[in-house]
Protein backbone atom coordinates (compact mmCIF):
# COMPACT_ATOMS: atom_id res chain seq x y z
CA UNK A 1 0.00 0.00 0.00
CA UNK A 2 1.80 3.27 -1.32
CA UNK A 3 2.29 5.70 2.07
CA UNK A 4 3.11 9.09 1.96
CA UNK A 5 5.88 11.15 3.24
CA UNK A 6 7.32 14.08 4.24
CA UNK A 7 10.98 15.58 3.53
CA UNK A 8 11.57 19.13 5.18
CA UNK A 9 14.50 21.31 4.66
CA UNK A 10 17.52 21.13 6.81
CA UNK A 11 21.45 20.51 6.73
CA UNK A 12 20.88 16.98 7.50
CA UNK A 13 18.35 16.61 4.42
CA UNK A 14 19.88 19.14 1.82
CA UNK A 15 23.11 18.92 -0.30
CA UNK A 16 24.70 22.20 -2.04
CA UNK A 17 25.36 22.43 -5.57
CA UNK A 18 26.21 19.01 -6.62
CA UNK A 19 25.06 15.40 -7.59
CA UNK A 20 26.65 12.46 -6.53
CA UNK A 21 26.06 8.57 -6.64
CA UNK A 22 27.79 7.98 -3.63
CA UNK A 23 25.22 10.70 -1.04
CA UNK A 24 23.76 8.90 1.35
CA UNK A 25 20.02 8.74 0.69
CA UNK A 26 18.00 11.42 3.42
CA UNK A 27 14.61 9.00 2.66
CA UNK A 28 13.64 5.95 1.50
CA UNK A 29 10.47 4.77 -0.27
CA UNK A 30 8.65 1.90 -1.72
CA UNK A 31 8.13 2.67 -5.75
CA UNK A 32 4.00 4.34 -5.60
CA UNK A 33 4.86 6.52 -2.82
CA UNK A 34 4.03 10.39 -2.63
CA UNK A 35 6.85 12.63 -0.81
CA UNK A 36 6.22 16.54 0.16
CA UNK A 37 9.62 18.02 0.09
CA UNK A 38 10.27 21.44 1.52
CA UNK A 39 12.92 23.29 -0.70
CA UNK A 40 15.24 26.80 -0.32
CA UNK A 41 17.21 28.75 -2.39
CA UNK A 42 19.95 31.03 -2.70
CA UNK A 43 22.80 32.17 -0.62
CA UNK A 44 23.33 34.23 2.24
CA UNK A 45 24.44 37.40 -0.23
CA UNK A 46 20.62 37.37 -1.65
CA UNK A 47 18.80 37.62 1.51
CA UNK A 48 16.76 40.91 1.62
CA UNK A 49 17.34 43.41 4.75
CA UNK A 50 14.03 45.28 3.73
CA UNK A 51 10.87 45.01 6.11
CA UNK A 52 8.57 42.82 5.62
CA UNK A 53 10.13 39.59 3.97
CA UNK A 54 10.21 36.87 5.97
CA UNK A 55 13.15 34.33 6.09
CA UNK A 56 12.60 30.57 6.82
CA UNK A 57 14.33 29.05 9.83
CA UNK A 58 15.60 26.18 7.77
CA UNK A 59 16.71 28.15 5.23
CA UNK A 60 19.08 30.76 8.04
CA UNK A 61 19.85 26.61 9.27
CA UNK A 62 21.24 25.37 6.20
CA UNK A 63 22.98 28.96 5.11
CA UNK A 64 24.75 28.41 8.91
CA UNK A 65 25.80 24.86 8.48
CA UNK A 66 26.25 24.09 4.66
CA UNK A 67 28.66 25.34 2.07
CA UNK A 68 28.35 25.54 -1.64
CA UNK A 69 30.20 22.79 -3.77
CA UNK A 70 30.87 23.02 -6.92
CA UNK A 71 27.14 24.61 -8.21
CA UNK A 72 24.62 26.99 -6.58
CA UNK A 73 22.12 25.09 -5.93
CA UNK A 74 20.49 23.94 -2.32
CA UNK A 75 19.02 20.83 -3.17
CA UNK A 76 16.92 18.16 -1.07
CA UNK A 77 17.20 14.50 -0.78
CA UNK A 78 18.43 11.97 -1.95
CA UNK A 79 15.26 10.20 -2.14
CA UNK A 80 15.90 6.56 -2.34
CA UNK A 81 13.54 4.46 -4.55
CA UNK A 82 13.25 0.77 -3.96
CA UNK A 83 14.53 -1.78 -6.55
CA UNK A 84 15.52 1.25 -9.21
CA UNK A 85 18.31 -0.02 -10.96
CA UNK A 86 20.48 1.59 -13.72
CA UNK A 87 18.41 0.98 -16.93
CA UNK A 88 15.20 1.85 -15.54
CA UNK A 89 13.33 4.68 -16.00
CA UNK A 90 12.01 6.88 -13.05
CA UNK A 91 8.45 8.35 -13.14
CA UNK A 92 7.94 11.41 -11.65
CA UNK A 93 4.43 12.72 -11.40
CA UNK A 94 4.28 16.37 -10.22
CA UNK A 95 1.29 16.66 -7.70
CA UNK A 96 1.37 20.03 -6.50
CA UNK A 97 3.87 22.95 -6.18
CA UNK A 98 3.97 25.75 -4.02
CA UNK A 99 5.47 29.18 -2.75
CA UNK A 100 6.72 28.64 1.07
CA UNK A 101 8.07 32.58 1.58
CA UNK A 102 6.64 35.73 0.36
CA UNK A 103 9.38 37.07 -1.64
CA UNK A 104 11.50 35.68 -4.69
CA UNK A 105 14.97 37.34 -6.00
CA UNK A 106 16.05 37.85 -9.43
CA UNK A 107 19.66 38.73 -10.24
CA UNK A 108 22.55 39.71 -12.42
CA UNK A 109 26.31 38.49 -11.94
CA UNK A 110 29.51 39.09 -14.03
CA UNK A 111 30.42 36.51 -16.81
CA UNK A 112 27.28 34.65 -16.57
CA UNK A 113 23.75 35.23 -18.46
CA UNK A 114 23.02 35.18 -22.32
CA UNK A 115 24.82 39.05 -22.64
CA UNK A 116 28.02 38.73 -20.29
CA UNK A 117 29.33 41.21 -22.07
CA UNK A 118 26.97 43.65 -22.00
CA UNK A 119 26.41 43.48 -17.88
CA UNK A 120 29.49 42.90 -16.51
CA UNK A 121 27.98 43.67 -13.07
CA UNK A 122 25.91 42.51 -9.73
CA UNK A 123 22.96 43.43 -9.68
CA UNK A 124 19.76 41.50 -7.36
CA UNK A 125 15.68 42.72 -7.20
CA UNK A 126 13.56 41.20 -4.81
CA UNK A 127 10.15 40.75 -5.59
CA UNK A 128 7.10 40.25 -3.58
CA UNK A 129 4.85 37.00 -3.97
CA UNK A 130 1.70 37.40 -3.03
CA UNK A 131 0.99 33.27 -2.19
CA UNK A 132 -2.81 33.64 -2.19
CA UNK A 133 -3.71 35.44 -5.47
CA UNK A 134 -0.81 33.68 -7.13
CA UNK A 135 1.06 36.53 -8.42
CA UNK A 136 4.46 38.28 -8.11
CA UNK A 137 4.83 42.43 -7.77
CA UNK A 138 7.98 43.26 -9.40
CA UNK A 139 9.92 46.33 -7.39
CA UNK A 140 8.79 49.07 -9.53
CA UNK A 141 5.15 47.44 -8.95
CA UNK A 142 3.96 45.96 -12.29
CA UNK A 143 2.97 42.15 -11.14
CA UNK A 144 3.26 38.81 -12.93
CA UNK A 145 1.67 35.38 -12.77
CA UNK A 146 3.16 32.72 -10.89
CA UNK A 147 3.14 29.88 -12.27
CA UNK A 148 5.94 27.98 -9.92
CA UNK A 149 7.83 25.00 -10.91
CA UNK A 150 11.88 23.31 -9.61
CA UNK A 151 14.46 24.24 -12.12
CA UNK A 152 16.35 21.21 -10.73
CA UNK A 153 15.16 17.80 -10.44
CA UNK A 154 17.42 14.71 -11.08
CA UNK A 155 18.52 11.10 -10.38
CA UNK A 156 22.12 10.82 -9.29
CA UNK A 157 24.34 10.45 -12.21
CA UNK A 158 26.86 7.53 -13.03
CA UNK A 159 28.38 5.93 -10.08
CA UNK A 160 31.86 6.83 -12.55
CA UNK A 161 31.27 10.50 -12.99
CA UNK A 162 31.44 10.75 -9.07
CA UNK A 163 30.79 14.49 -7.86
CA UNK A 164 29.38 16.71 -10.34
CA UNK A 165 28.12 20.16 -10.65
CA UNK A 166 24.43 20.72 -10.10
CA UNK A 167 24.81 23.86 -13.08
CA UNK A 168 24.88 21.88 -16.26
CA UNK A 169 22.13 19.82 -16.94
CA UNK A 170 22.81 15.66 -17.73
CA UNK A 171 21.42 12.90 -18.85
CA UNK A 172 20.21 12.36 -15.54
CA UNK A 173 18.04 15.75 -15.57
CA UNK A 174 19.83 18.07 -12.99
CA UNK A 175 19.05 21.59 -14.16
CA UNK A 176 16.96 21.87 -16.68
CA UNK A 177 15.23 24.82 -16.17
CA UNK A 178 12.23 23.29 -17.83
CA UNK A 179 9.33 25.68 -17.50
CA UNK A 180 6.48 23.12 -18.25
CA UNK A 181 7.60 21.25 -15.09
CA UNK A 182 4.56 22.38 -13.40
CA UNK A 183 1.94 20.93 -11.28
CA UNK A 184 0.51 18.62 -13.13
CA UNK A 185 3.26 17.51 -15.39
CA UNK A 186 5.32 13.70 -15.50
CA UNK A 187 8.80 13.79 -15.59
CA UNK A 188 10.45 10.58 -16.76
CA UNK A 189 14.38 10.22 -16.05
CA UNK A 190 16.71 7.75 -16.74
CA UNK A 191 18.00 6.01 -14.05
CA UNK A 192 21.63 5.64 -13.55
CA UNK A 193 22.55 4.37 -10.25
CA UNK A 194 20.81 1.68 -7.60
CA UNK A 195 18.12 3.38 -6.29
CA UNK A 196 17.68 6.61 -8.14
CA UNK A 197 18.75 8.95 -5.45
CA UNK A 198 16.73 11.89 -6.28
CA UNK A 199 17.27 15.31 -5.02
CA UNK A 200 15.05 18.67 -5.78
CA UNK A 201 15.64 22.23 -5.88
CA UNK A 202 15.43 25.26 -7.53
CA UNK A 203 12.78 26.57 -7.09
CA UNK A 204 11.25 29.45 -9.41
CA UNK A 205 8.19 31.14 -8.72
CA UNK A 206 7.90 32.13 -12.67
CA UNK A 207 10.60 32.20 -15.38
CA UNK A 208 10.44 32.78 -19.43
CA UNK A 209 11.78 30.21 -21.83
CA UNK A 210 15.54 31.05 -21.73
CA UNK A 211 15.95 32.19 -18.21
CA UNK A 212 17.97 34.82 -20.42
CA UNK A 213 20.23 36.43 -17.27
CA UNK A 214 20.79 33.18 -15.67
CA UNK A 215 18.10 33.50 -12.85
CA UNK A 216 14.27 33.44 -13.17
CA UNK A 217 12.18 34.75 -9.74
CA UNK A 218 13.94 32.23 -7.38
CA UNK A 219 12.27 31.40 -4.28
CA UNK A 220 11.57 28.67 -1.72
CA UNK A 221 8.84 25.93 -3.04
CA UNK A 222 7.53 23.01 -1.89
CA UNK A 223 6.54 20.10 -3.83
CA UNK A 224 4.24 16.92 -3.90
CA UNK A 225 5.53 14.08 -6.16
CA UNK A 226 4.36 10.11 -6.69
CA UNK A 227 7.34 7.84 -7.91
CA UNK A 228 6.38 4.98 -9.47
CA UNK A 229 9.24 2.95 -11.39
CA UNK A 230 9.08 2.31 -14.90
CA UNK A 231 10.83 -1.16 -15.53
CA UNK A 232 9.06 -1.30 -18.93
CA UNK A 233 10.87 1.89 -20.18
CA UNK A 234 14.65 2.49 -21.77
CA UNK A 235 15.31 6.32 -22.22
CA UNK A 236 18.90 7.84 -22.73
CA UNK A 237 17.54 11.33 -22.24
CA UNK A 238 14.73 13.30 -20.18
CA UNK A 239 11.62 12.94 -21.27
CA UNK A 240 8.19 15.15 -19.76
CA UNK A 241 4.41 14.92 -20.55
CA UNK A 242 1.82 17.50 -20.04
CA UNK A 243 -2.42 17.35 -20.26
CA UNK A 244 -1.24 18.19 -24.03
CA UNK A 245 2.07 17.70 -24.83
CA UNK A 246 4.97 15.38 -25.11
CA UNK A 247 8.06 16.78 -24.63
CA UNK A 248 11.80 15.67 -25.53
CA UNK A 249 14.93 17.38 -23.85
CA UNK A 250 18.59 18.24 -25.59
CA UNK A 251 21.68 19.54 -23.41
CA UNK A 252 24.31 20.91 -25.37
CA UNK A 253 27.18 23.44 -24.80
CA UNK A 254 26.16 24.12 -28.59
CA UNK A 255 22.19 25.32 -28.82
CA UNK A 256 22.19 23.57 -32.51
CA UNK A 257 23.46 20.43 -30.79
CA UNK A 258 21.13 20.37 -28.42
CA UNK A 259 18.21 21.19 -30.63
CA UNK A 260 19.63 17.85 -32.50
CA UNK A 261 19.56 15.95 -29.72
CA UNK A 262 16.08 17.11 -28.68
CA UNK A 263 14.60 16.53 -32.24
CA UNK A 264 16.08 12.95 -32.57
CA UNK A 265 14.67 12.24 -28.86
CA UNK A 266 11.45 13.27 -30.63
CA UNK A 267 11.69 10.99 -33.94
CA UNK A 268 12.35 8.09 -31.86
CA UNK A 269 8.84 9.14 -29.82
CA UNK A 270 7.05 9.39 -33.12
CA UNK A 271 8.55 5.81 -34.80
CA UNK A 272 7.39 4.09 -30.83
CA UNK A 273 4.14 5.66 -30.30
CA UNK A 274 2.87 5.90 -34.45
CA UNK A 275 5.23 3.41 -35.80
CA UNK A 276 6.43 5.99 -38.08
CA UNK A 277 9.71 5.38 -40.51
CA UNK A 278 12.21 7.77 -39.05
CA UNK A 279 12.18 9.60 -42.79
CA UNK A 280 8.50 10.24 -42.23
CA UNK A 281 8.49 10.81 -38.21
CA UNK A 282 11.31 13.61 -39.37
CA UNK A 283 9.12 15.18 -42.02
CA UNK A 284 6.19 15.14 -39.55
CA UNK A 285 8.37 17.01 -36.93
CA UNK A 286 8.22 19.64 -39.41
CA UNK A 287 4.70 20.39 -39.62
CA UNK A 288 3.55 19.26 -35.76
CA UNK A 289 6.77 19.74 -33.40
CA UNK A 290 7.83 22.96 -31.89
CA UNK A 291 11.51 23.32 -30.76
CA UNK A 292 12.01 25.91 -28.03
CA UNK A 293 14.70 27.16 -25.80
CA UNK A 294 14.90 25.70 -22.38
CA UNK A 295 17.55 27.89 -21.37
CA UNK A 296 21.10 29.59 -22.83
CA UNK A 297 22.70 29.80 -19.51
CA UNK A 298 23.39 26.88 -17.80
CA UNK A 299 26.91 25.58 -19.84
CA UNK A 300 24.88 23.09 -21.23
CA UNK A 301 22.05 25.20 -22.92
CA UNK A 302 18.70 23.07 -23.55
CA UNK A 303 16.47 22.78 -25.93
CA UNK A 304 12.41 20.95 -25.44
CA UNK A 305 10.57 19.96 -28.55
CA UNK A 306 6.67 19.61 -27.90
CA UNK A 307 4.28 17.58 -29.62
CA UNK A 308 0.96 17.96 -29.32
CA UNK A 309 -0.66 14.63 -27.73
CA UNK A 310 -3.57 14.02 -29.79
CA UNK A 311 -1.14 13.56 -33.08
CA UNK A 312 -0.26 10.01 -31.01
CA UNK A 313 -3.95 9.42 -30.38
CA UNK A 314 -5.34 10.01 -33.98
CA UNK A 315 -5.76 6.67 -36.26
CA UNK A 316 -2.93 6.60 -39.33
Amino acid sequence: MARHHRLPAGPATCHWGYFDAALAPVLAIEPGDTVSVDCVSGGREILPQAPGFEILSDHRAILEALDPKLGAHILSGPIAVSGAEPGDVLQIDILNIVPRQNWGYTRIRPLAGTLPEEFPLRRIWHSRIDRQRGRASLPWGQEIALAPFFGVMGVAPRPVYGRVSSIEPREFGGNMDLRELVAGTTLYLPVWAPRALFSVGDGHGVQGDGEVCVTALETALSGTFRFTLRKDLTFRLPRAETATHVITMGFDPDLDDAAKTALREMIEVLAEKRGLSREDAYMFSSLAVDLRVTQLVDGNKGIHAMLPKHFLNEPR
